[in-house]
C-alpha cells in the first residue's frame, strides 16, 4: 500500500493522558524558563510594560548576552509559543500510529520525533532572530536592557511588514498547511522514526513561514514583554486552529498597518 494513502480515514479521538501531560510539562517548563527571565539576570515581569509604544519609554542600563545564550533565550520562548499550536498535528499523529497497532512506548517516541522536527525548524528561527538582535542591540535600535525598540522607525517598519505579511500568497499557503494537520499528514507523512522526524520539520517549517514576521514583532515590544509573548502566543493559536482564523488574522493585518502609521505620528 502507498505509504501516504494509508494515512487516510484514521478519525481523530482524545489522546491518552500520558500524551496530553508530557505535551503540557514541555510547555509549562519553557514558559516558567521564559517567566524566570530566560537567563538574563531579570524576570520577565521586569521587561514587561503595558504600552503600544515602546520605543517612547526610557530603559537604562544593559544586559551582556552570549550568542548562544540568547539563542537560548529564543529557543526556549518559540517552544514555549509554538508548541500549542502543533497540537493538532501532533495528537492526531498520535493517534494514527495507536490506531494502526504500534505499541504506547513505540508510539511516544515516534510522537517525540515529530515535535523535535517541529522544534529543530523554530530552533533555525531562533538562531536567525538572535543574529539579527546582537545586531540591533549594540547600535541602540533596541534597549539593552529591556529588548524593546527605541526607535519609532523599526517600530513602525517591523508593524507595517508583519501586517502586510499577513495578505501575503505565502502567508496564505503556509496557513493553510497549518490549519489542515489531516491533509497535511496525508500528503506527507511516512512511516518509521526518520520520517516522524521530518514530518516535524516540514510542518515547522511551514509554521516559521507562516509566523516569522509575527514573532518579529517582539522586537518592537520587547523580546522578553510577557504582555506581547502571551497576546502573540494566543494570536497565533487562534490564528492556526480556531475556526475563522484566517479572517482573523486579516483583520490583524489591517490593525497593524494601522498600528505602524500611528507609531511614526506619536
Amino acid at each position: 500500500m502507498n505509504p501516504v494513502a494509508s494515512w487516510r480515514g484514521h478519525a481523530v479521538t482524545a489522546p491518552g493522558i500520558a500524551g496530553w501531560a508530557g505535551i503540557a510539562g514541555v510547555v509549562a517548563a519553557s514558559w516558567y524558563y521564559v517567566w524566570t527571565g530566560a537567563g538574563t539576570g531579570m524576570s520577565a515581569l521586569a521587561m514587561t510594560a503595558a504600552t503600544l509604544f515602546p520605543h517612547r519609554l526610557d530603559s537604562a542600563g544593559a544586559m551582556a548576552l552570549s550568542l548562544p545564550a540568547v539563542i537560548v533565550m529564543w529557543w526556549i520562548m518559540m517552544i514555549a509559543m509554538m508548541t500549542p499550536s502543533a497540537l493538532p498535528l501532533i495528537l492526531l499523529y498520535r493517534r494514527v500510529i495507536r490506531h494502526r497497532g504500534a505499541s504506547e512506548s513505540h508510539t511516544a517516541v515516534l510522537s517525540l520525533c515529530l515535535l523535535a522536527g517541529y522544534l529543530c525548524a523554530w530552533l533555525a528561527f531562533s538562531i536567525g532572530a538572535s543574529w539579527l538582535q546582537m545586531i540591533l542591540q549594540p547600535r541602540g535600535l533596541i534597549s539593552a536592557m529591556m529588548l524593546w525598540s527605541k526607535s519609532a522607525v523599526l517600530s513602525a517598519v517591523v508593524l507595517a511588514m508583519a501586517g502586510i505579511y499577513q495578505f501575503t500568497p505565502l502567508k496564505r499557503a503556509c496557513l493553510k498547511q497549518c490549519r489542515s494537520p489531516v491533509n497535511f499528514l496525508i500528503g506527507h507523512g511516512r512511516p518509521g522514526v526518520a520520517g516522524g522526524f521530518l514530518l516535524g520539520v516540514r510542518h515547522g517549517m511551514y509554521c516559521v513561514g507562516c509566523c516569522w514576521l509575527l514573532m518579529a514583532l517582539l522586537f518592537v515590544g520587547g523580546v522578553m514583554n510577557v504582555l506581547w509573548i502571551a497576546a502573540l502566543s494566543l494570536i497565533v493559536f487562534v490564528e492556526k486552529v480556531l475556526p475563522g482564523g484566517e479572517r482573523i488574522g486579516h483583520a490583524l493585518g489591517v490593525a497593524l498597518i494601522v498600528w505602524a502609521g500611528a507609531t511614526l505620528l506619536v
